[in-house]
């Protein structure tokens, strides 16, 4: 449960919650798709590799986290809950976060040292490790002040601008931008959308977009942790079914990064023992983008984490419709009972973890549609 903010939030009460579905099973179902998903792949698809990436890093995540969270306990690492957020969460708080800690360095590490001879791979690499460093920051800054809010938004977007821009670069100077061919971005079809020095500003603009999505989405118990999970399998999937031989490497550390969300879910799924906090969900964005814009992949990364796109755009609508319908009294219209998304179906009557089964089988009928439409 990250510490993101809610876009303006009715006056709601909980309401009747169906049948709980069992989080164990929640996440052994996602996890047997996304295996079958990789081994189909394996079987099918020449120079496809990813069962091992994905097998490894889940199982030393899932032991990881389980070593880790008695101790991030220990620290007295607990979530501060948001005040104005659903009535429900505030039996999380102390719920141990800065779970990404446990996580994206074997994701990263296991990814990384698939091709030691691919120069992207370190590029990636750096920068999810170098987002998960701010996100750590801004969780630490929340937990020694005993508040939802760690650095300044504005201050937070610097830091990531400035590491954005400075992967850029490092792109650039590698001629990695855009798969290969700088300024293009492929689209379905065959087609192509040549930006030119435009994918600077676009880049710069994915990394500051997705990151903060995916930590927008992570406010229920394994919900981010499984969309992000099954965006990183359908991006590996893509890449290897472009042909000539598919970008292994690239597939191998999206593979492993999915493998590293599944282990997580052994203990953030319902009930969740520990969250992933910003120093997850930002590593989780930082990671999709580079891989996007190093792979020519923008447009499946748009269309496979519709999920993340649509939490976003709640909140930039929430916070639009309210401040455009203002009146003089200082209320104005609340388009969802509570932004992000996810909580406006939760205060609508359905369960937290229906709400997660729901947004996981979204995402996983958008990279079905991505592997269709992919470029």
């Amino acid at each position: 449960m990250a510490g993101t903010p809610t876009a303006g939030s009715s006056g709601a009460g909980s309401s009747k919650q169906p049948a709980r579905l069992d989080g164990r099973a929640m996440a052994g179902m996602l996890a047997a798709i996304v295996l079958l998903a990789c081994l189909a792949s394996d079987a099918l698809v020449a120079n496809s590799a990813l069962t091992i990436p994905l097998v490894v890093a889940a199982a030393v995540a899932a032991g990881v986290a389980r070593w880790g969270v008695p101790r991030l306990r220990r620290l007295k690492l607990g979530q501060v809950i948001r005040e104005e957020g659903p009535q429900a969460h505030h039996s999380k708080a102390g719920t141990p976060t800065m779970g990404g800690l446990l996580v994206v360095p074997v994701g990263v590490l296991v990814g990384a040292l698939l091709d030691p001879t691919d120069p992207r791979l370190p590029a990636v690499a750096a920068i999810t490790l170098a987002y998960m460093a701010i996100g750590a920051v801004d969780d630490w800054r929340s937990l020694t002040r005993q508040t939802n809010t760690g650095l300044t938004p504005r201050g937070k977007l610097l830091l990531q601008a400035l590491v954005a821009l400075s992967f850029l670069v490092w792109a650039a100077w590698g001629g990695w931008l855009g798969g290969g061919t700088p300024g293009d971005v492929g689209l379905p079809f065959g087609w192509v959308l040549p930006l030119g020095l435009a994918i600077w500003p676009l880049g710069l603009f994915v990394f500051l977009a997705e990151s903060n999505a995916t930590n927008l989405t992570d406010g229920l118990d394994g919900l981010a942790a499984g969309c992000g999970a099954v965006v990183f399998t359908g991006m590996g999937l893509q890449l290897m079914l472009r042909g000539h031989g598919g970008d292994a490497a690239m597939a191998g550390f999206c593979a492993a990064m999915a493998g590293c969300w599944l282990g997580f879910l052994s203990q953030n799924r319902h009930p969740a023992r520990v969250f992933m906090g910003d120093t997850g969900s930002l590593a989780m964005g930082a990671a999709l983008s580079a891989v996007a814009l190093l792979s020519n992949s923008l447009w499946p990364l748009l269309l496979m984490g519709g999920v993340f796109l649509a939490e976003s755009i709640s909140v930039i609508l929430q916070v639009w419709v309210f401040k455009a319908t203002k009146g003089p009294d200082g209320q104005g219209h609340r388009l969802f009972r509570m932004a992000p998304l996810h909580h406006h179906f939760e205060l609508g009557g359905l369960s937290e973890q229906g709400v997660v089964l729901s947004f996981w089988g979204v995402s996983l009928i958008l990279v079905m549609l991505g592997l269709i439409l992919r470029p």
